[in-house]
């Protein structure tokens, strides 16, 4: 796990925490390794879990299928971020969403349930992660938050610009990555493809932006 640490230290669940603390906690709470392959589902709707998933390096999408096969995505997660943590915190929850690795990547599994026992010996390090438990589950919701606010505009138009300007806030600037590809995005925004190109190329015709792949400019003037 001591190769982990330079990712463990920057992620919010270990906010706060030294070396020692941080491999002792992983012990506490039966961290396991796995590697995932591109387009492998990690965890399915359906099932049941005691572990939240912490990406270590690659990254993984956060889908909701129907019986059809339509997809919605409903975030990606890149390395430090996190999955299932409120499937995995209540009893008999059953996963309506699965977890597919959008390349390959390397994540530890945690389990919950130990995290939320208190440790016999009280120790310092199991208080502190579940604080930062708390901080985690709070950043979640801010998260499907801004999913629900694009996904209410009433046009394409209006959710591509929603998002883009949410981006463009987070990362402080007008000219950002985003992490999607366009059908990934068009699965996020819950929109066609074909119909959110469309709106892309008429938003850059009209000078509101400029785009290469997955690269967006914005102008505000």
């Amino acid at each position: 796990m001591r190769k982990f640490l330079p990712i463990l230290k920057k992620s919010e669940l270990f906010a706060g925490m030294a070396d020692e603390e941080i491999l002792t906690a992983l012990n506490c709470i039966n961290a396991k390794s796995i590697t995932a392959f591109k387009d492998e589902y990690i965890m399915r709707a359906g099932d049941k879990t005691e572990n939240m998933g912490l990406i270590l390096s690659g990254s993984a999408l956060i889908v909701q299928e129907d019986l059809w096969g339509h997809r919605n995505i409903m975030t990606i997660i890149t390395p430090g971020g996190f999955f299932a943590e409120p499937f995995a915190i209540l009893p008999d929850a059953v996963l309506n969403i699965s977890v597919v690795a959008s390349e390959d990547c390397e994540l530890l599994l945690l389990n919950l349930r130990k995290m939320l026992t208190v440790c016999p010996s009280a120790c310092q390090h199991h208080n502190k992660l579940i604080q930062n438990l708390v901080a985690v589950l709070s950043g979640k919701i801010l998260l499907f938050n801004d999913k629900i606010t694009h996904m209410s505009k009433r046009s394409t138009g209006d959710k591509i610009m929603s998002y883009l300007s949410a981006e463009s806030v987070r990362q402080g600037s007008l000219e950002f990555d985003i992490p999607f590809n366009r059908q990934q995005l068009a699965d996020y925004l819950c929109v066609d493809r074909a119909a959110m190109s469309v709106e892309i190329s008429k938003l850059q015709k009209a000078g509101i932006l400029e785009t290469q792949r997955n690269h967006f400019k914005l102008f505000t003037e």
